[in-house]
């Protein structure tokens, strides 16, 4: 397991810290794509993060790398954002089940995507209410983190540089 997340996890970081990258800027770039990653519409999400590091100025392969990783976070979410926005917007919980979708497709394809496009809102508002908070508090656990591994890159270096 510690290969894993060194493989997957600490080796990326470091790569970017090697590169000139700052502290302040990967935590930014994983807590974007941690985020744009989460939005709750199939499909979407390269190009959310890709505007995302365009707009922040962030590095986009670390941007789109989290949003890959974070892929089946997001299938798991969609759900719970749907629901979370249905609470907010304060309207009757739509019915989920695979059987009444189909049926409801096979009835009428327009009353089908209304559907599913009033699905697709209470998910889109649920996010907007929570993209902005974990967000910050991603990147406020983030930053230390990353400012500690780059402190300890520098110590290296300088160990190997003095002999």
């Amino acid at each position: 397991m510690t290969t894993l997340v060194q493989r997957q996890l600490l080796d990326p970081v470091l790569a970017l810290l090697r590169q000139g990258i700052t502290p302040q800027k990967i935590a930014l770039s994983v807590a974007c794509g941690v985020v744009c990653g989460l939005f709750p519409i199939m499909g979407t999400t390269t190009l959310l993060c890709a505007g995302a590091a365009l707009l922040f100025r962030l590095n986009l392969p670390a941007v789109q790398l989290v949003n890959y990783a974070i892929y089946p976070a997001q299938l798991a979410l969609i759900v719970p954002f749907i629901r979370a926005g249905e609470f907010i917007l304060r309207t009757n919980r739509t019915s989920l089940s695979l059987q009444q979708m189909i049926a409801t497709f096979h009835q009428s394809q327009l009353q089908a995507l209304h559907m599913l496009c009033k699905l697709a809102l209470h998910g889109i508002v649920a996010w907007l209410v929570f993209a902005p908070v974990a967000l910050l508090s991603l990147y406020r656990i983030l930053l230390p983190l990353t400012t500690r591994l780059a402190q300890t890159l520098a110590r290296r270096r300088e160990t190997a540089v003095t002999p």
